[in-house]
């Protein structure tokens, strides 16, 4: 069975930086698209970082420029680098990923608290 597990979330000051990372394991072919959505009690979840099979990275502009996404394909994880925090960024942060096992499916992971406060 597959399953995404993330990593890092935690209290940090406005300015600071945090590394969220989520590992995917399981019987897994191969992964296409993982990527990172965060979410605020009342509002949809929102796309914060896309990358693909490829590298190919898509960003919300709301995080350009502070936020970074990587992956290690080898080892199936997918790292966000979050500086520059702003309060606005506190949000359940959840890891996606397009996995085929063996059939392509979407799974996600159960989300990590990044809490932006002074």
């Amino acid at each position: 069975q597959v399953k995404l597990v993330e990593s890092g979330g935690a209290l940090v000051q406005p300015g600071g930086s945090l590394r969220l990372s989520c590992a995917a394991s399981g019987s897994i072919v191969s992964i296409n698209s993982m990527a990172w959505y965060r979410q605020t009690p009342g509002k949809q979840r929102e796309l914060v970082a896309d990358i693909n099979s490829g590298g190919n990275i898509l960003y919300a502009d709301s995080v350009k420029g502070r936020f970074t996404v990587s992956r290690d394909n080898a080892e199936n994880t997918v790292i966000l680098q979050m500086n520059s925090l702003k309060p606005e960024d506190t949000a359940v942060y959840y890891c996606y990923a397009e996995i085929r096992s063996p059939y392509l499916s979407p799974y996600w992971g159960q989300g990590t608290q990044v809490t932006v406060s002074s």
